[in-house]
């Protein structure tokens, strides 16, 4: 017998209610990835509240990343450089 676990399932990101509130400057992204990826290397793999954090905080930095270079772009593009 097999459970549908579909109805249980809950995204780490929905587009519709988390997108960028605020988009950081690349340097300040790059610092804060970084940062984020220094203090999560330690978290322990077999620690499921720790790997959950982790996750979490490791998803919002790379979005805050992608977002700063995508703007940076656009910059880029709109000045003809």
């Amino acid at each position: 017998m097999s459970v549908d676990t579909t109805a249980m399932h809950t995204p780490l990101y929905n587009p519709e209610t988390d997108g960028p509130h605020w988009t950081p400057p690349l340097d300040t992204a790059v610092r804060l990835a970084r940062q984020a990826l220094a203090e999560k290397a330690t978290a322990n793999i077999h620690n499921k509240d720790e790997m959950l954090r982790a996750a979490v905080t490791l998803d919002a930095r790379l979005r805050s990343l992608i977002a700063a270079l995508d703007k940076e772009n656009e910059r880029s593009e709109v000045s003809g450089a």
